[in-house]
């Protein structure tokens, strides 16, 4: 799920944001604020993934407010004035709501926060096999006539190849290779992996280094980070960064 902080001074217009966040299985709403003073209050104490935030405010304007957070989450930012667009993006926003916008409209702005998330948000495993190991700890996956057991924690990272994925592990050299899809995969991960490229999955716990725009895996595995994945990404190791 995508926590979601919704910001409007028009009580209207905020009514209609939060419905519309409520329709899209994949948001949830943290909180709904009048004002982007209230959002920071709540900011505080509360975590989020995206802010939805109106431009045109009184006291905060919304651009002024995500500007003045030092981590600002992703934004879609909402305005009656179409003027504002091209500063929306300066600030890399994901995507510009122009009131009055309809329910297709919205969605599609939804769709866009999914992607940049890169999916740091998913679900843990359902169970895929039977027995009594812990849920989360193993995928059965074809590989040609096999169904080969894998520990999900051994898994490195995962390459996408267009209707294939390649499963790398530590365990062993060669990569298993499934007729599987990049979306479908990581349906079935748990928290600790986060997709870093539209053909890369990592396993966070095995970084040895991130380097500008690659993320180092091992001595001969340097993997990129692509646009779309990159705040996601950088907000995550934000979180376990120590030091100045």
């Amino acid at each position: 799920m995508i926590r979601c902080l919704a910001i409007d001074d028009e009580p209207l217009a905020l009514k209609q944001l939060v419905s519309y966040i409520k329709k899209v299985s994949f948001l949830e709403l943290t909180a709904q604020c009048h004002s982007a003073m209230e959002a920071r209050s709540i900011l505080r104490s509360e975590t989020v993934d995206a802010i939805f935030c109106d431009i045109n405010m009184p006291d905060l304007g919304g651009m002024e407010f995500v500007k003045s957070l030092a981590v600002p989450p992703l934004i879609v930012f909402t305005t009656a004035y179409s003027e504002y667009a091209v500063e929306g993006f300066r600030v890399n926003a994901v995507d510009y709501l122009l009131k009055p916008y309809s329910l297709q409209e919205f969605q599609r702005a939804a769709n866009r926060l999914k992607e940049r998330m890169g999916f740091i948000h998913m679900e843990p495993l359902a169970p895929l096999a039977f027995g009594k190991e812990e849920r989360g700890d193993t995928l059965f996956l074809k590989a040609g006539q096999r169904i080969v057991k894998v520990s999900v924690p051994d898994i490195r990272y995962i390459e996408g190849m267009s209707e294939y994925v390649k499963v790398w592990l530590d365990s062993q050299a060669k990569p298993i290779v499934t007729l599987l899809s990049m979306t479908k995969i990581t349906e079935n991960l748990p928290r600790y992996f986060m997709r870093i490229h539209r053909s890369y999955i990592i396993n966070l716990n095995k970084i040895q280094e991130v380097n500008k725009n690659r993320v180092i895996m091992d001595a001969n595995t340097y993997l990129p980070i692509g646009d779309l994945y990159k705040d996601a990404f950088q907000r995550y190791l934000d979180t376990k960064f120590l030091g100045k």
